[in-house]
């Protein structure tokens, strides 16, 4: 297929009425040329990106195809593309809405360094975004992002990212380990319904400054009493509650060591 061209489409003659033809094309400069054709359509540069295993040059030349760029789903496309070379999806990638980017972070395809560059993208766009936009991040984004917003001035944004179904006990850790994590971040894990009844998170809530004093004897209760005098040795807890947890820590430690004592002596 070497008779005349188009401008900018090589050897490869590209037609409007060719064009279907040449995108099932199994011949990398057919589709090389489709790719780089300025008679290409949103419609067949969609079904283009529909093959998996296309070559990335196939996709660079489509990513040199101005006027298709300006079609958001072709944007969106040949980001999510598995082929898609970093060099061509990463610099497109920070051309796109902050919500579709939310979109290609959550497709299950998307490779892990593509995925990790997106939300860094998102995360680092949070302070320009609305409340809005950063509580319906919250509940819908992923778990890297709604991490990010536990951090959020907003009490009902924060609350919406720890019912994220995306969140882990990991991540929920980390950002309540973060000297800058805000007060309510705390609070509302000492009520909540599912974070509050996971063992770490009552451990990482005892080293919080920010953990009130009923929580904080709540959780003292349910930990053994070692345990918990070790937790406390580098807690951030205020000091005098830190003091009392102590005090009963060794008060349990002694009953406990009394009891074993008694029990010993009535099987004597």
């Amino acid at each position: 297929m070497t008779s005349d061209s188009g401008p900018g489409e090589g050897k490869v003659r590209v037609t409007p009425e060719r064009l279907p033809e040449l995108i099932h094309s199994l011949s990398l400069e057919d589709l090389k040329a489709a790719a780089a054709s300025s008679y290409l359509t949103e419609d067949l540069a969609l079904q283009l990106l529909t093959r998996r295993e296309l070559h990335g040059a196939v996709l660079e030349a489509l990513s040199r195809n101005g006027a298709l760029l300006k079609h958001r789903d072709v944007m969106l496309a040949l980001v999510a593309h598995p082929k898609a070379p970093r060099h061509v999806s990463l610099p497109i990638s920070r051309h796109l809405y902050t919500f579709e980017l939310m979109k290609l972070a959550l497709m299950p395809m998307l490779v892990g360094d593509l995925r990790v560059a997106i939300e860094e993208t998102i995360i680092s766009r949070l302070e320009s975004v609305t409340s809005g936009e950063r509580l319906a991040l919250a509940r819908s984004g992923s778990g890297a992002v709604a991490a990010a917003l536990l951090g959020d001035p907003e009490l009902r944004v924060v609350s919406a990212a720890l019912n994220n179904p995306r969140m882990t006990e990991g991540l929920v850790i980390k950002a309540l380990m973060d000297d800058s994590a805000p007060a309510h971040l705390t609070l509302s894990l000492c009520k909540h319904d599912k974070w509050a009844l996971r063992r770490e998170i009552r451990v990482a809530l005892l080293r919080n400054r920010h953990t009130p004093l009923a929580s904080a004897l709540q959780f003292a209760g349910t930990l053994p009493p070692m345990m918990l005098e070790d937790i406390l040795r580098d807690s951030e807890l205020d000091p005098q509650i830190k003091t009392y947890l102590a005090s009963l820590a060794r008060r349990r430690a002694q009953r406990a060591h009394e009891n074993r004592a008694a029990r010993g002596q009535s099987a004597g």
